[in-house]
């Protein structure tokens, strides 16, 4: 493997990673009905976790309403149970046909909460792409201690290494600072 190779590798696992962030932040609550928010949630469907998307239509008809239509109705009680013991903090109500769930407006030290769980996130993001950067790093060492490149290959590498870890580090900021400003605005 050269160096070229480790670092194309290691900049796709680093894609992932940003997608692994970018679909946490998408389930982070602001002031708005998204689908995203429940579309992740795995429900108990007849022994089987499976995914909510999988299994009803998912419609935003307002800015504060999320509604579930789920195409067996024997399942709206799965629902309604996994919607509760997640995180989002909201009570569903159901008239046997669709679940309702009515987003209210978030209060300032909820809004708070947020900005800190996504600072957590975006921190575990970035120990991902240090954990990425760090095996790349092993690789190139032991490309090196077997011969296979030279020690001025390996040091282009690992500077090349910091600029994609770098440039990742800055996309999941970028990210982060977008949902803060959707979650503080009022």
């Amino acid at each position: 493997m050269t160096t070229k190779e480790v670092l194309h590798s290691t900049e796709d696992k680093m894609k992932k990673t940003l997608e692994s962030v970018k679909r946490e932040f998408s389930e982070i609550r602001t002031g708005r009905a998204s689908p995203h928010l429940v579309e992740g949630l795995h429900i108990d469907y007849y022994g089987t976790s499976t995914l909510l998307k999988q299994m009803a239509s998912i419609s935003v008809p307002d800015v504060h309403l999320i509604t579930i239509q789920p195409w067996d109705v024997s399942a709206i009680v799965e629902i309604e149970k996994a919607i509760m013991k997640s995180s989002l903090g909201i009570t569903p109500s159901n008239d046997g046909k669709i679940v309702r769930l009515s987003l209210p407006a978030l209060s300032k030290e909820r809004r708070q909460e947020l900005v800190k769980l996504l600072h957590k996130m975006s921190e575990e993001g970035r120990i991902s792409l240090r954990t990425i950067r760090r095996d790349a790093k092993e690789h190139l060492e032991k490309l090196l201690k077997d011969k296979i490149i030279s020690e001025d290959n390996k040091f282009r590498g690992v500077d090349e290494l910091q600029k994609i870890v770098d440039k990742y580090i800055a996309k999941i900021d970028e990210l982060r600072e977008e949902k803060e400003k959707e979650i503080l605005e009022f």
